[in-house]
């Protein structure tokens, strides 16, 4: 079963956008793991074998997803139109033409979503965080690493836009809205609670509905089969689990945050048979780290987004910047698990592959990068 988890409040995914705005040289472009390589395809866990003691293991490790291609669910399908929503905030809205789509979130879920709904080729433009193959060559609309511009969109001439509150500033939104454009705001959470109903709400607002519920089971099946799949691996007794923490670092930012509960990173740990210290220690959301909360959080590892790492100039730099790593567990067997920034906190149809890279990762790290 899917671990369920409370939405986190808008003032939390508020904080997010927050953090990841002071990124200034964003999350684009071909993530290099702790080995300083391009990630390409990795291993499987079905491929793999697991540590015995995952806990004993020493050294850094790359998550890669085997296979990050797209897989629609249906080859252009033709929406049912005129569509009317209650969206996220309780607005109605209609939506009369997908024709020119933009998917723009925090995280790159929601254009996933449209891609694997089979309306790729509708899509006119990205956001920062959607960066795989398929969509990278079309233009951006965030500025500053993931800031809304009003003047990008507008160029686009986009008759629908599907968004929610990670992204800024609200009064680009506003704007669209003002200019004529149905603007649909689909739930901010993230986690393995809720993919099929972000899924839902996508297709939805596009007049897609029967190609949403089918991607939606999709995706929640394979979510479910997963999860099952790593706690046949992961130690039973919960002492023996791995102790995770999930660090958020810009190293030309001066930013060390803290990813506790109701993150998106607490069910990420959940997912692969972690013990998530942050919300074991009370860490509630994002926050700057302090030394005495992560020498007390104690973890067995730290994760990270790959561009994270880099920023520090990689593990001996992270542990440079910040010498409270290097006393805990994870910094003495430098074991530093880094992914793509722009899958690693994803949720959407790509969150079965995203997991199953983790868990090689943190099991089966010889197969990993």
């Amino acid at each position: 079963m899917r671990a369920h988890h409370r939405r986190g409040p808008a003032a939390a995914l508020a904080a997010v956008a927050a953090v990841v705005l002071l990124a200034v040289a964003g999350c684009s472009g071909p993530a290099q793991g702790a080995t300083g390589e391009t990630a390409s395809g990795g291993a499987t866990l079905a491929d793999s074998t697991p540590l015995a003691d995952p806990r004993a293991y020493e050294g850094p490790s790359t998550a890669v997803v085997a296979d990050a291609a797209l897989d629609p669910v249906a080859q252009d399908p033709k929406p049912t139109l005129p569509a009317t929503v209650k969206d996220a905030q309780g607005t109605t809205v209609t939506v009369t033409d997908t024709s020119r789509i933009l998917a723009l979130d925090i995280y790159g879920s929601t254009s996933r979503i449209v891609y694997d709904l089979g309306l790729g080729d509708h899509v006119v433009g990205r956001d920062t965080s959607s960066s795989y193959a398929e969509i990278a060559d079309k233009p951006l609309v965030t500025a500053n690493g993931h800031e809304l511009s009003g003047e990008a969109i507008l160029e686009l001439a986009p008759t629908v836009i599907i968004t929610d509150t990670s992204l800024g500033p609200w009064d680009v939104i506003l704007q669209m809205r003002d200019a004529g454009i149905p603007v649909v705001v689909v739930d901010s959470h993230r986690g393995t609670d809720n993919i099929g109903g972000l899924v839902r709400q996508v297709a939805a607002a596009l007049g897609v509905p029967d190609e949403g519920e089918k991607l939606a089971e999709r995706t929640e099946k394979a979510v479910d089969a997963k999860i099952a799949q790593i706690a046949a691996v992961a130690p039973k007794d919960p002492a023996d689990r791995l102790r995770i923490v999930f660090l958020y670092v810009r190293g030309q930012a001066g930013v060390y945050y803290l990813f506790g509960k109701e993150s998106g990173a607490d069910a990420l740990i959940d997912a692969v048979g972690g013990v998530d210290v942050a919300t074991e220690i009370g860490w509630d959301g994002m926050k700057p780290i302090t030394d005495e909360g992560l020498i007390k959080a104690a973890p067995d590892v730290v994760l990270v987004m790959s561009k994270g790492l880099e920023s520090v100039g990689g593990i001996d730099g992270l542990l440079e910047r910040l010498p409270a790593v290097a006393n805990t567990p994870a910094g003495e067997h430098r074991r530093i698990v880094d992914m793509d920034d722009t899958e690693v906190l994803s949720f959407g149809p790509s969150t079965a592959d995203v997991l199953d890279a983790l868990a090689v990762a943190l099991y089966a790290p010889g197969s990993a990068r």
